[in-house]
């Protein structure tokens, strides 16, 4: 009962300060997110900012955290407890703190790497390696902060490593052959997002992402075909989009041996040029021309209606239409389009015995 009456009169008193102010704190910091998440929204959708957007969404979630640990450390600064545990709760408040605003911004980077990346010049093309490479940088300085906050030094770590560092190399080869490899994918810019590629091996499509492991392709039948990134250095591979995206498309036509040759060539420019004019990938400029090319062939003359299309996938369409035209206008025009014919003659079998 003494124990009682002596911590209702007097003990008391040492919990409800720093209880108080544990309270006060936390409350403090929830109206304080309110009005400083708000008023970040209201100013990123009047000035458009996605940067003020994002960021204050990121700070939604760990705001209150930091509330909590600030209201913690103010507690312990007002209570009784003694100065050696109350030092080591504020180091280990501190490290969570640490922790959590590397977390933030390894995402933060990410983001704004992703959004405002392409758009700075001479910047590494944004990919799931560069975004990935800069949060490695900030988790490994927030590793480093952490260290010597504990008071351990790095350099008997660096030493350790550098000693099992040809051990690791051993173990992770393939992994560290792919991550330089697409390290070098991604610097080189021969092969770059959104370009379409294709392989020795035969695959092909659409670039969408490099990561530090493996290039990712989407096959023209929305397939995705993940090719290790040392297995793309190592290929001969045709991009699509470079030098520039255009890209001549050659339409063979052939014709029968009684038609003029003039007027062929004449028809095959007067289709392929209105149809640059509607036909939607095909260019007017350079203007499509017709060859006599490849020339005489067994059961025809052959041409080569030369044209230019704004990129790899337009010559699938435009070879449709202007196909269909070519066509249309032949079969208008009376030029015949043959089909393979061939002579054969049988000598009498008693004269060749002759």
């Amino acid at each position: 009962m003494a124990a009682i009456r002596n911590f209702l009169l007097h003990d008391w008193l040492q919990l409800v300060i720093p209880l108080s102010a544990l309270c006060t704190v936390l409350a403090a910091g929830y109206f304080l997110k309110r009005i400083l998440i708000r008023s970040m929204q209201r100013w990123a959708s009047k000035t458009q900012s996605q940067a003020a957007a994002m960021l204050a969404e990121m700070l939604r979630r760990p705001f209150m955290f930091w509330v909590t640990i600030l209201a913690i450390h103010v507690a312990l600064q007002l209570s009784e407890v003694p100065e050696r545990a109350s030092g080591r709760i504020a180091k280990g408040l501190l490290i969570l703190w640490i922790i959590s605003l590397t977390v933030l911004f390894s995402g933060l980077a990410a983001n704004l790497i992703k959004h405002y990346g392409s758009g700075i010049p001479g910047a590494l093309p944004v990919t799931s390696l560069t975004q990935t490479l800069a949060q490695l940088g900030i988790v490994i300085l927030g590793l480093m902060v952490m260290l010597n906050l504990l008071g351990i030094s790095i350099t008997p770590i660096l030493t350790a490593l550098g000693v099992g560092g040809l051990a690791v190399a051993l173990a992770l080869q393939d992994t560290l052959s792919n991550l330089f490899a697409g390290f070098y994918i991604a610097v080189a810019r021969q092969v770059r997002l959104g370009d379409y590629i294709k392989l020795s091996s035969g695959e092909e499509g659409y670039v969408s992402d490099i990561s530090w492991r493996s290039t990712t392709i989407r096959a023209l039948a929305n397939n995705m075909i993940i090719i290790p990134n040392a297995k793309l250095a190592q290929a001969i591979v045709t991009n699509y989009h470079l030098p520039e995206k255009r890209m001549s498309l050659v339409i063979p036509i052939g014709v029968s041996y009684d038609c003029d040759p003039d007027r062929v060539e004449r028809l095959l420019n007067e289709i392929a040029r209105a149809g640059a004019l509607e036909i939607p990938g095909l260019l007017a400029e350079p203007a499509p021309v017709a060859r006599f090319s490849p020339g005489f062939g067994d059961s025809s003359l052959n041409f080569s209606l030369i044209c230019h299309v704004a990129e790899f996938v337009d010559q699938y369409p435009v070879q449709h239409e202007i196909r269909k035209r070519i066509w249309k206008r032949f079969r208008e025009e009376g030029i015949e389009i043959p089909y393979p014919t061939r002579t054969v003659y049988l000598e009498d079998a008693r004269r060749a015995s002759a």
